[in-house]
C-alpha cells in the first residue's frame, strides 16, 4: 500500500524480521511463510505490502553495513521511521547481532574451485540503479561495515577472483581464441593490489580488458565498496573497465558485469573525507 506506515505497524514487523534473522544467523530452521501469516492477522490490510517491507527492512541494514536475510533482496526506497526502529532495535540487541556478524564475516568458504557450469554463471540481468535520495544521517555511534569487512576479506577475495580467472580463461577458449586465453593474467594476486584492477583479460577482438572483482555471501543487491584510486582508474580506462560482481559466492556463485566507471552503473555515496590545513 502506497501510505506510510504507523509507529506500532513499523514496531511489529521489525520485530519479526529480527525474530527470523535472528534464527538465520543462527542456523535455526524456520518458516517465513508461517512469519507471514501471523503477521497478517496482526496488520490488517497490510498483507499484500508485507514482503516489500520485508525487502525494505533488507535494504535498512544493507545500507548499515550489516548483513541482511537473503530471502528478502533489499529494496532501497523506505520511510525513515522504518530506519529508525530497524537502528533502535539494533541497538536493543547489538550484543547478540554483533557477535553473529563477526561470524558472517570471518565465515570459512569452499576454498577449492569446483567443476563449474560457466555456462549458466553469468546473470545478465545485473540490479537496476538504485535513486539516492538524501536523508538527515542517524547521528548514532559509529559500527563496524560487515559488508565492506566481508568483500574485504581475503580468502573470500582470492576465491572470487579465482573464479572470474578461470571463467575469463573457459570465455576466450570456448571462443577459439586459445592464444589470448592464455594471456590472461590474475595481476592483484601476481603485482599485488593498488593498480585499481584484478585481472586482465581479453576480449575476443584482442583488447584489453581491465576487470575488477568484487566478491560478496549475499545476493546481487549488497552494496559494493571501491576506494578514490578504483573510481578514478575506472574513469580513466571507463571504455575498457569491467566490474565482475560475484554473489551468492557460499552457496551457487553468480556474476554480473558492468562496463564504465563506477559512477556510470552505480549511484554513489561518499563515506569519509579528508581535511587539509
Amino acid at each position: 500500500m502506497n501510505e506510510h506506515w504507523t509507529k506500532e505497524e513499523v514496531i511489529l514487523i521489525v520485530t519479526d524480521y529480527f525474530d527470523m534473522f535472528g534464527m538465520e544467523l543462527s542456523s535455526t530452521p524456520y518458516n517465513k511463510a508461517e512469519h507471514r501469516r501471523k503477521l497478517a492477522t496482526l496488520l490488517k490490510n497490510r498483507d499484500k505490502a508485507i514482503e516489500f517491507k520485508h525487502r525494505n527492512i533488507s535494504g535498512v541494514l544493507a545500507k548499515m553495513g550489516v548483513p541482511y536475510i537473503k530471502g528478502y533482496k533489499p529494496l532501497f526506497r523506505f520511510q525513515q521511521l522504518l530506519e529508525d526502529e530497524v537502528n533502535l532495535y539494533l541497538n536493543k540487541n547489538w550484543a547478540f547481532f554483533e557477535k553473529r556478524f563477526k561470524i558472517f564475516v570471518d565465515e570459512k568458504v569452499d576454498l577449492k574451485i569446483k567443476k563449474r557450469d560457466y555456462n549458466n554463471i553469468i546473470e545478465k540481468a545485473g540490479p537496476s540503479r538504485t535513486k539516492i535520495i538524501e536523508k538527515t544521517p542517524l547521528f548514532i555511534p559509529n559500527r563496524p561495515n560487515y559488508l565492506a569487512k566481508e568483500q574485504n576479506n581475503r580468502i573470500l577475495g582470492e576465491e572470487g577472483e579465482l573464479l572470474v580467472f578461470e571463467y575469463e580463461k573457459w570465455r576466450l577458449t570456448t571462443a577459439g581464441k586459445i592464444s589470448l586465453a592464455e594471456k590472461v593474467e590474475w595481476v592483484s594476486k601476481e603485482k599485488g593490489d593498488g593498480l585499481g584492477f584484478d585481472i586482465l583479460s581479453k576480449s575476443i577482438s584482442g583488447k584489453d580488458m581491465y576487470i575488477e572483482v568484487k566478491t560478496t555471501k549475499l545476493t546481487k543487491e549488497t552494496p559494493v565498496y571501491f576506494s578514490r584510486n578504483e573510481l578514478i582508474f575506472s574513469k580513466i580506462k571507463e571504455r575498457d573497465f569491467f566490474l565482475y560482481r560475484v554473489f551468492d559466492f557460499k552457496e551457487k556463485p553468480k556474476i554480473f558485469i558492468k562496463r564504465g566507471s563506477y559512477e556510470s552503473f552505480c549511484s554513489m555515496q561518499p563515506q569519509s573525507f579528508e581535511g587539509y590545513f
